[in-house]
């Protein structure tokens, strides 16, 4: 009697069906996942495209060039972007979007849970720096220069340890094999690049930068966040589990 009081109740009009919440969560989980990285890189295309006298370079030019209102100036970088704004906007949106992602996400517990919202929260943290504080010439000189770089490297730091660590937990996620091995591989392009990116940061003191500080800086940033993107869309995309009926 039970349980064809149970399959009647499932069956009702009124009842949800199983799994409904968690499915929610789920694509919940993945949709931010999914636009936190596309806010920063649609907020940086948009706003490099409206800088063009000079035009803005991505191989030569700081991201954070393009939330600085300006007229500055900082390692021989001139700087002056006309939609300053939507990039500060975007620097400190997309790593709190990336934190609710992960928030959200199923399949982690305990530890695996934690290790996975620390990362995100520095993320998160250092992006409200990012646009709270412009690295602007300015800033080096007022001390908020300070708060600027460490939301920075911040930012590599976190971004780049989630990328590995959601790789690790791939299985636990529903993600690929490898897409697991992709992030990982990307988190550790990210960390590399950090390293480099800080190394020509200390070779450009007092003098104009090295021609691809842009580059290698974006080696520190893209890849994680189109791994994240990419993970995002996964879990989005992830089909439902059909339950089996005897």
């Amino acid at each position: 009697m039970t349980d064809i009081a149970t399959q009647e109740h499932a069956g009702s009009p009124g009842a949800a069906p199983p799994g409904t919440g968690r499915d929610g969560q789920r694509r919940a989980a993945g949709a931010w996942l999914v636009a936190g990285p596309a806010i920063f890189l649609v907020a940086e295309l948009v706003t490099a495209a409206a800088w063009t006298d000079p035009p803005y370079s991505y191989t030569y030019d700081f991201i954070s060039n393009l939330g600085v209102r300006g007229p500055s100036t900082l390692f021989g970088q001139a700087m002056e972007s006309p939609l300053y704004w939507l990039m500060n906007a975007g620097f400190f949106a997309f790593g709190i979007a990336i934190l609710v992602g992960v928030a959200l996400l199923r399949g982690v517990s305990g530890w695996r849970r934690w290790a996975a919202l620390l990362p995100a929260a520095l993320l998160a943290g250092g992006g409200v720096l990012l646009g709270l504080f412009p690295g602007s010439g300015e800033a080096l000189e007022n001390g908020t220069g300070d708060l600027h770089s460490t939301g920075a490297f911040a930012g590599f730091l976190g971004g780049n340890a989630l990328a590995i660590v959601l790789g690790r937990f791939h299985r636990r996620l529903g993600l690929s094999a490898g897409m697991g091995r992709a992030l990982v591989v990307v988190g550790v392009v990210g960390l590399v690049s950090t390293v480099a990116y800080l190394t020509l940061i200390m070779l450009s003191a007092g003098r104009s930068t090295v021609g691809v500080i842009g580059l290698v800086e974006r080696g520190a940033v893209h890849p994680f966040l189109i791994g994240t993107l990419c993970a995002g869309a996964s879990i989005l995309r992830r089909p439902t589990p059909t339950r089996r009926r005897d």
